[in-house]
């Protein structure tokens, strides 16, 4: 608290003590008051001009009541005559002078600015009654009023040179508007009075003000300032004041400038509403003040300090579990990661017993085909040889059966060259017709065994085209499954690569502390590039078709062991932004 500051209790009175006594015998604390802020001191019971501080707060008896009806009644008579005189002069003064162009504008003009200063009286004194009053409220009505008054004593005022009479009449024309204006007013303080007696204040005698203007006016000063109601309590502190600063210049010899600071507080801060008592404690307040902010503050410092040492342990303490965390997790991604090296190589080293079974299966089906086609080979020979033998024997048959009729002509050459000297040429005719027949049919049998001769050879052809097709065959089927092993093992080796990959992608998702979300997205991105799905110069629509026909939501789904299917198609949208962006794992 500063010298300057008022005290929330400086205004409030306090009982008649005794003589001031030392400043170190100063116990009287400031915040001490009494119950009731009006009570006056025992032994002042009345204010110099007549009226008792007794409470005006309590229910009217009904004389009361009769009377404040009557006021109001005649108040509003008041105000109903102020009106209509109001009225009509304003209206035929703004219509005649003040340039409006009909009587009837003029009587609008007259009928708002008389409404606007009533609704604004009714205004304060509802807020008033409520025990809310808007001071500002007063003035535009007071602004209004004197535009009234004024407009009322201007719509007497003569046209030519004024009068005596004239002046009496201008004023005679503001005299109800500020006559109403007065009602109005001391209504608002009964009313202020009524609901809040705490807030009563007493008035200073005019004798005083007569008297002892200067000093009248200091007091008069400090009750408003310091919200001092009670004008025998602000005496009765200025006796004390000016008690104290004799009793001071009587300890001192009458030289005030060898008293202390603090005992000179009184005087200093009386024009701050407060009290020698208040003053004189102010000190060992201020004391007492500076302690407890000293130990408020070294209180908040420990709690300060209490709470960083819980949030350091607290931060210890989830950064411990983050790391258990984490090192959860890096267990899991090693163990997935060494089950599917484990089973990449499983599959690889399955992918070449498979390829070695093959291809010993492949050699003996080859050997036995070999030995086979050999086989076979040896028996179309066999065969050949015996269809050759039968062929030559038949061959040898008919050359046989040739010579044989070459012989039996030659013989019957003979016999007819023998005969011929014997017989006529008739039976020669006939013999040489016989040799004929013989030669034409040895002929015949030897186009039939150079026949059968060439049938033998278009078998021996076939024979050897469709081993050579069989051949082929067999090549192409011993061909297409060292095709199909090289196949098992490079997807076998491609699904190790992929595996370190999404080993290596774990740890740097790890490592970056990404959400679940985040890394569910990377592996989505991770499966269209496992896919087939090429990025690279790719806009995102074209990227978002390549993985829409590579990835459905069902392997998305599969994947995570999601049942949504909106979560995953946003896991696939994700993921092509990602690609867009540039991810590559």
């Amino acid at each position: 608290m500063t010298l300057t500051e008022w005290p929330r209790t400086a205004a409030e009175p306090d009982p008649v003590s005794a003589p001031p006594a030392a400043v170190s015998d100063t116990h009287e604390p400031v915040s001490w008051t009494p119950d009731v802020v009006s009570e006056t001191p025992e032994g002042v019971s009345e204010t110099e001009n007549g009226s008792g501080a007794e409470s005006s707060e309590g229910k009217l008896t009904a004389s009361q009541k009769w009377t404040t009806a009557g006021i109001v009644a005649a108040a509003l008579v008041l105000a109903g005559i102020g009106l209509y005189l109001s009225f009509g002069h304003v209206a035929v003064f703004a219509f005649e002078r003040l340039h409006f162009n009909s009587l009837g504008k003029g009587q609008l003009f007259a009928g708002g600015v008389d409404t606007g200063i009533m609704v604004m009286i009714a205004v304060d004194l509802l807020m008033a009654w409520l025990k809310r009053p808007i001071s500002w409220v007063r003035y535009p009505v007071w602004l209004l009023t004197a535009a009234t008054v004024v407009l009322n004593a201007a719509s007497a005022a003569p046209r030519g040179p004024w009068e005596t009479l004239d002046y009496i009449a201008a004023g005679a024309h503001g005299t109800v508007p500020v006559l109403f204006i007065m009602v109005v007013e001391v209504g608002r303080d009964a009313i202020d009075r009524v609901v809040r007696p705490d807030l009563e204040r007493d008035s200073i005698p005019l004798v005083r003000w007569l008297l002892a203007p200067v000093a009248t006016a200091r007091i008069y000063r400090r009750m408003r300032l310091w919200g001092v109601a009670s004008y025998p309590e602000m005496v009765r502190r200025d006796q004390e004041l000016i008690a104290y600063e004799q009793w001071l210049k009587r300890k001192h010899g009458g030289d005030l400038a060898q008293a202390t600071e603090d005992e000179l507080l009184p005087m200093k801060m009386a024009p701050y509403g407060y009290t020698v008592a208040q003053a004189l404690a102010m000190p060992d307040e201020q004391e007492r003040a500076a302690q407890e902010r000293e130990e408020e503050a070294e209180r908040r410092r420990l709690d300060a300090q209490t709470r960083s040492e819980v949030a350091k342990a607290e931060a210890e303490a989830d950064r411990l579990r983050a790391k258990g965390k984490v090192e959860k997790v890096r267990a899991e991604v090693d163990g997935q990661t060494g089950q599917a090296r484990a089973h990449a190589r499983a599959q690889v080293s399955a992918a070449e017993r498979a390829a070695a079974l093959e291809r010993e299966a492949l050699d003996q089906a080859v050997m036995a085909e070999a030995r086979a086609r050999q086989a076979e080979a040896e028996r179309k020979e066999a065969q050949d040889r015996e269809v050759k033998a039968a062929a030559d024997l038949e061959a040898a048959e008919l050359e046989r059966q040739a010579a044989q009729k070459r012989k039996e002509a030659a013989d019957a050459d003979r016999v007819a060259a023998a005969e011929a000297l014997a017989v006529d040429t008739k039976t020669i005719a006939e013999a040489r017709r016989a040799a004929a027949e013989a030669n034409r049919r040895a002929a015949e049998t030897e186009k039939a065994a150079a026949e059968t001769r060439r049938v033998a050879a278009e078998k021996d052809r076939k024979a050897e085209e469709e081993e050579a097709r069989r051949e082929a065959a067999l090549a192409e089927k011993l061909a297409s499954r060292e095709a199909a092993a090289e196949a098992e093992r490079r997807a076998a080796e491609t699904r190790l690569a992929a595996a370190e990959i999404e080993r290596r992608a774990v740890e740097i998702e790890d490592e970056a502390k990404l959400t679940s979300r985040q890394r569910a997205v990377r592996k989505v991105a991770r499966m269209a590039l496992a896919a087939g799905v090429v990025p690279d110069g790719l806009a995102y629509d074209d990227i978002h078709h390549e993985l829409c026909e590579r990835i459905s939501i069902a392997d998305v789904q599969r994947a995570f062991d999601v049942s949504s299917t909106d979560t995953a198609s946003k896991y696939r949208q994700e993921a092509v932004a990602l690609l867009a962006d540039g991810y590559r794992p």
